[in-house]
């Protein structure tokens, strides 16, 4: 009789969790939730950016930040709603009149060694769109749900960027 319980009880924990896991939510629902967020989180003083729905790609959100920025002139915010159940997040910094590009850098290996050291050390990983433009982002897996709280970190760590614009400008200035 005992063995039968412990049966049971073994098969009913795992059996369990699999009626614990949510379904997945549909695009458009992400879709809306991020909004509600990005309008929510954006009016806090260190993100202090208006979200507004591409035109182009209606499950993107594009913003840009300029306020309190000492090396870049802005970084624009790019928030994308996926096929694949993510959210990602790109910050394209722009300085000297336009995006930090590899190809014009004056020393672009200088810059892909610092981006790729920073990918290890920041909160917010670094790299190159297929046109060579400098990004750093962030992804979030929707397995759990919609990652409200952490996309109120995410929003509010993206000022940080500004701090690496001037560390980088040595490789990209002309001499």
């Amino acid at each position: 009789m005992r063995s039968r319980f412990c049966i049971f009880a073994l098969a009913l924990l795992m059996v369990v969790p699999a009626f614990a896991q949510t379904a997945p939510l549909s695009r458009d629902v992400v879709r809306e939730k991020l909004r509600a967020s990005l309008a929510k989180y954006g009016l806090l003083d260190d993100v202090n950016t208006t979200f507004r729905q591409s035109e182009k790609q209606p499950y993107n959100f594009v913003g840009s930040m300029k306020a309190g920025l000492k090396n870049a002139e802005s970084l624009e915010v790019v928030i994308s709603v996926t096929t694949h159940d993510t959210i990602g997040i790109r910050v394209y910094p722009h300085y000297n009149g336009g995006y930090i590009n590899l190809n014009k850098a004056r020393n672009s290996g200088g810059l892909m060694r610092k981006l790729l050291q920073y990918s290890d050390t920041n909160f917010l990983y670094w790299g190159a769109d297929d046109t060579f433009d400098v990004f750093c982002g962030y992804t979030f897996t929707l397995e759990s749900g919609y990652p409200e709280d952490a996309m109120k970190i995410v929003l509010r760590s993206i000022h940080n960027t500004d701090q690496y614009v001037g560390e980088v400008r040595e490789f990209i200035d002309a001499e």
